[in-house]
């Protein structure tokens, strides 16, 4: 069964999905000093911010992985600056209370038998509580696991800047 079809649980989010989903946008850039500060800059001036970034590092590029606030016009943006990137769909998770709060969501996707591909934290707060972003190999079974196991989702409406 897939979140939201008969799962009693409303996901509905900005894009229409019936699961919660925040883009990533992968950037491909020359490994050059300088190249990383070129794509930050390309956001000066609009109400996109970067609210979470990752970068690996190669011999010859670097992959740089960024959530932002607005992901329609920061993909504007940076479709607009020619640059290489590759659009793909992370789970916010909300890190619970206690002391080894990664422990348990790292837990409950095991027990649900689900790979993490990529992680790192989000930069903002959305509801007060740190935030992890996850791309897994199943992200409906992962949404309807942390779901059920009563973690909070993060959507993209929740990385807006409200100022």
């Amino acid at each position: 069964m897939s979140v939201g079809e008969g799962a009693n649980i409303d996901y509905s989010t900005m894009r229409g999905r019936d699961y919660p989903t925040i883009r990533q946008f992968t950037v491909f850039l020359e490994n050059r000093v300088g190249q990383l500060l070129e794509v930050v800059r390309r956001f000066e001036g609009s109400k996109v911010r970067i609210v979470a970034f990752s970068i690996n590092d190669a011999t010859e590029c670097a992959f740089v992985r960024f959530l932002l606030s607005d992901p329609e016009q920061g993909r504007e943006i940076l479709e607009r600056a020619g640059l290489p990137m590759i659009e793909s769909d992370l789970i916010g998770v909300e890190l619970p209370h206690g002391n080894q709060p990664l422990l348990q969501v790292c837990t409950a996707l095991l027990q649900a038998e689900l790979n993490i591909v990529q992680a790192y934290p989000i930069l903002s707060r959305p509801h007060g509580r740190p935030v992890v972003a996850l791309m897994v190999d199943n992200i409906e079974m992962a949404l309807e696991t942390l779901s059920s196991k009563g973690f909070t989702m993060i959507t993209e409406h929740d990385l807006v800047d409200d100022e």
